[in-house]
């Protein structure tokens, strides 16, 4: 098990992303490059009300299965509530399991607007419960206990609530630096310069231990060089780039078709993703480099008729490798020859026996 040590654990976040963050997607994303990794938002009621949810879950944050590999951990399982005592119970059941405790400040879906949590706790208002919320948690519980939050409104309210967050106990704050939009999510560009005006305020208010997590307008390597740059942050956190690109963290862009065979072996090893979520995760991989490919709707229809993850692998292996190789793009071989497919996948490639890689591969 690695130790949860902040700050380092703090650099490169894998963001909680709803029915995406599954444990092979975690796990895929520590092996390249993440430092730390959150679970999806999850219910507390859920959780000490229904036991099969429970123990569903407890098995995803625990990854008890043969051929644990220590990359499992750290993790941090994020949690959405407005009821402070059952908050503390759900994180009481979990605790043991993971590293950290996240509350969700941030989430600006309907539900979300309809169970006053998340993003809707962020009017000042709600701030009394909102420090009661963390203060109790943080006293409750044996691991830290962390805030995700977006901007206020109006925005100039931000650092004063971040102040708050850090003296009711939040070890850390991540900042979604846009507002809560029900309708669109990722309204416009995140405003990197808040996420600067919250650290700097924190020091400034005698929180400098506390760090800030940015998160948003990350859709390279080169963007998470800037945006910590620009912002002074502790740490990045990155989203849905991860679906498209899970290698970024490490200044890579993969196979699509290896990293989705890689994907497949960690399902098969920890068998907790549904099939909705790992046929999601696929098509986000071949998508990003190959959505402009004639065979593209092929594949798409192929995939969304697969019920197992050996159908999924079989339609990589055979039709997918096949329609790349009228491509005449770079072979995989050569490619792996000359590194440029991270150890992993070159890993992979000698496993995938099966397969005709002597053709060309289109990207």
């Amino acid at each position: 098990m690695q130790a949860f040590n902040a700050p380092d654990s703090l650099a490169l976040i894998a963001a909680p992303m709803v029915n995406q963050s599954d444990l092979p997607f975690r796990l895929l994303t520590r092996r390249h490059g993440a430092t730390l990794a959150y679970t999806q938002m999850l219910s507390p009621h859920l959780l000490l009300n229904d036991q099969d949810y429970l123990e569903f879950h407890l098995r995803d944050i625990r990854a008890e299965f043969d051929g644990s590999t220590g990359l499992e951990r750290p993790v941090v399982v994020q949690l959405h509530g407005n009821d402070p005592d059952i908050l503390v119970k759900a994180a009481r059941v979990v605790q043991t399991s993971c590293d950290g405790i996240d509350l969700n400040l941030g989430c600006p879906q309907e539900h979300a607007k309809d169970g006053h949590y998340g993003g809707y706790l962020l009017g000042k208002a709600d701030w009394p419960l909102v420090e009661q919320i963390v203060s109790s948690m943080s006293n409750s519980l044996s691991i830290p206990v962390s805030t995700k939050i977006r901007l206020c409104e109006p925005s100039s309210l931000t650092p004063l609530l971040g102040t708050r967050l850090a003296a009711a106990g939040s070890s850390w704050i991540t900042l979604h630096a846009r507002h809560v939009n029900a309708k669109r999510r990722r309204a416009g560009a995140a405003d990197l310069n808040a996420v600067k005006i919250l650290k700097d305020t924190l020091v400034a208010e005698g929180f400098p231990n506390v760090p800030v997590i940015s998160n948003g307008n990350v859709g390279t390597w080169e963007h998470i060089l800037e945006n910590r740059k620009e912002t002074g942050a502790d740490g990045i956190m990155v989203g849905e780039i991860l679906l498209d690109n899970p290698c970024i963290f490490e200044n890579a862009t993969p196979d699509p078709v290896l990293i989705s065979l890689e994907y497949l072996e960690l399902c098969k090893t920890y068998p907790t993703a549904s099939m909705t979520a790992i046929r999601t995760h696929i098509r986000h991989f071949v998508e990003h480099q190959c959505a402009r490919r004639p065979w593209y709707p092929h594949f798409r229809a192929a995939l969304n008729v697969c019920h197992t993850v050996n159908d999924v692998e079989a339609l990589l292996r055979g039709k997918v490798v096949r329609w790349r190789g009228k491509g005449g793009a770079t072979p995989l071989r050569s490619m792996a020859g000359k590194g440029m497919l991270g150890s992993q996948a070159e890993d992979d490639l000698e496993d995938a026996q099966d397969v005709d890689l002597s053709e060309s591969v289109l990207f």
